[in-house]
């Protein structure tokens, strides 16, 4: 049995790399999107001004009057404590309690500076007096937040296009059905499917980070372990994910249309490319169903926060429960033909 999976998996590593134009593309488009945004949007926010605000059950004169500001976003909280790390990060530009007259801010947000003088200057008339707190941490630049973003997209689109379109084209052009006369099991022709394009998927990407991380520095406080972990995971499951897809598919246009269908939501759904602090709930919701929303957030905490392994555990079980589930439900309904 291995030694007919790791023939397929040589096969497969030699196809890949025999095709130059895939490999250049797969090197080539991450990094042309990681130097447009370290270099065009690093000092600009993209995100329109979004003020946090603690619920209150009624609110009267300057909160008021701040609250009915035009062009801001204001969302809603239930407590601060649990909100602050919002602020450190830029996915808030301010957080503000009513109730106390108190409000939190990064001196570093650009944004912030702007939405405190709109706050003030509510308050200029007013009775009370504000208080402001500064948030502690270092500035955090827009291509340390999006760079695990970028790195997970890129392991979603050499995952699923990798596998869902390889194999199709293995079975539109009669492979398959010349596979399927030996003694090669379904299992074993798609775990040396699935290791093939891992291992790729991983060095390809570790040496694009490692590069990247050279020119532009990025912020890394947690484990190099940690983030591996979270992308070897992520790897496995959007790999699955493309198996499911080609599982009967024979034809690559049909191929392309759903795997498009399933990589454009995740690339706008799961953070990449900003928050979905704001967004309506029910989207919130639905990107917690996408692979690469705990891609994307569980290495973004590690990176940015210095996240282990518990605090990062409800990602980890979630891809590794789902991989299993769609490796399984890939097996079952495979078709060579």
């Amino acid at each position: 049995m291995w030694n007919r999976i790791y023939a397929l998996f040589v096969a497969r590593n030699l196809e890949f790399f025999r095709d130059r134009s895939a490999l250049a593309w797969s090197v080539l488009l991450p990094v042309l999107i990681i130097f447009v945004f370290a270099y065009a949007f690093t000092e600009e926010n993209p995100e329109k001004f979004k003020v946090g605000i603690v619920a209150s059950t009624l609110l009267e004169g300057a909160a008021a009057g701040f609250r009915d500001t035009r062009f801001v976003n204001f969302i809603e909280f239930d407590e601060v404590e649990s909100n602050l790390f919002k602020v450190e990060r830029h996915q808030i530009d301010m957080l503000f309690d009513p109730n106390t007259n108190r409000y939190w801010i990064n001196q570093t947000s650009p944004n912030g500076y702007i939405v405190e003088k709109l706050l003030v200057a509510a308050y200029a008339g007013a009775t009370q007096s504000l208080q402001r707190i500064l948030v502690e941490g270092d500035e955090i630049r827009y291509i340390d937040w999006v760079i695990p973003g970028v790195i997970g997209m890129n392991i979603m689109w050499g995952a699923l296009f990798g596998i869902g379109y390889v194999i199709v084209r293995y079975r539109k052009f009669g492979v398959l059905k010349r596979l399927r006369a030996t003694p090669v099991t379904a299992m074993e022709f798609l775990s040396a499917q699935i290791a093939s394009r891992l291992w790729l998927l991983l060095v390809v990407n570790v040496v694009i980070f490692v590069a990247m991380d050279y020119v532009v520095d990025f912020r890394m406080h947690g484990s190099y372990f940690n983030l591996l972990l979270v992308f070897t995971l992520g790897c496995i499951n959007l790999i699955c994910c493309g198996l499911v897809v080609a599982a009967r598919i024979s034809s690559e246009e049909v191929a392309n249309g759903v795997l498009n269908l399933f990589s454009w939501p995740m690339m706008f759904l799961s953070g990449v490319w900003f928050s979905l602090e704001g967004a309506h709930p029910l989207m919130q919701k639905f990107a917690l169903l996408l692979p690469l929303t705990h891609i994307t957030d569980a290495a973004r905490e590690i990176m940015i926060d210095g996240a282990g392994i518990v605090q990062i555990a409800d990602h980890l079980l979630v891809l590794g429960v789902s991989s299993v589930v769609l490796l399984f439900v890939g097996a079952r309904i495979f078709q060579w033909e």
